[in-house]
């Protein structure tokens, strides 16, 4: 799942990757809307709150969700440099790399937050995971060649409508209309799917366990990630 990159991936690996780690990244997402009010990942909406925000006066929420995008970008450009350090000494599994450091990342900001009381909790939890959300985003879209987007809903909520478009014309018998491709449909579809039934469960999660939400969090990516790193210990060194 997190060993093979690009053209040479399979379906079934794509599905597996986008699913477990969507649910992951929507768990994450709703947890830091319930504890502070901002989506860690919705970078369409930060943005936008700086614009309102600003244009209203309110400066210190304004800067705020300027942190949020910030975070999220260093996050993606923290892992993009992640794996291509890592692939210079081993080109496999370079990618299970960037997922153990997200689970590092996660158990990190658990154990920062844990002791914090309200407000300084939810702020240190949504902060922590705007970076880690960028750097599971950057993992994904290079991995996949961007056909796997876990945070990205909007771009896929948007390909859903443009592969029902192309079933609807191949229903029509339109000889011009592109090729419906049904395995990409399945594929947002199932993202999505996962996206929110992780935030539904996060939420619960969060309010039953708080941060040990993210320390769950973290155990699952390490198991993710342990297939792809595990076997290259064992081989001998050149």
């Amino acid at each position: 799942m997190l060993v093979h990159e690009g053209e040479t991936r399979t379906r079934d690996a794509d599905l597996t990757l986008s699913w477990s780690l969507a649910a992951v990244a929507g768990a994450l997402n709703t947890a830091g809307f319930y504890a502070v009010g901002f989506y860690a990942s919705n970078m369409t909406g930060n943005v936008s709150a700086i614009s309102d925000r600003a244009g209203t006066g309110d400066l210190i929420l304004a800067a705020q969700a300027l942190l949020l995008v910030v975070l999220f970008v260093l996050g993606a450009a923290t892992s993009t440099l992640l794996i291509r350090r890592r692939r210079r000494h081993a080109p496999s599994g370079a990618y299970a790399y960037g997922i153990r450091a997200e689970a590092l990342l996660l158990a990190a900001i658990g154990l920062i937050a844990l002791p914090l009381a309200e407000p300084a909790r939810g702020e240190a939890l949504v902060f922590g995971l705007s970076f880690v959300l960028g750097l599971q985003n950057a993992v994904v879209t290079k991995i996949t060649d961007a056909r796997v987007r876990t945070t990205h809903v909007t771009g896929m909520i948007t390909d859903i409508g443009i592969e029902l478009a192309r079933w609807l014309d191949r229903r029509a018998g339109d000889p011009l209309a592109k090729r419906h491709d049904p395995d990409k449909l399945r594929l947002h579809l199932m993202t999505v799917g996962a996206f929110l039934g992780g935030g539904l469960l996060g939420v619960v999660a969060y309010r039953a366990i708080g941060v040990g939400l993210l320390f769950a969090a973290a155990a699952i990516l390490a198991l993710l990630a342990a297939p792809a790193i595990g076997p290259r210990r064992s081989a001998p060194a050149e």
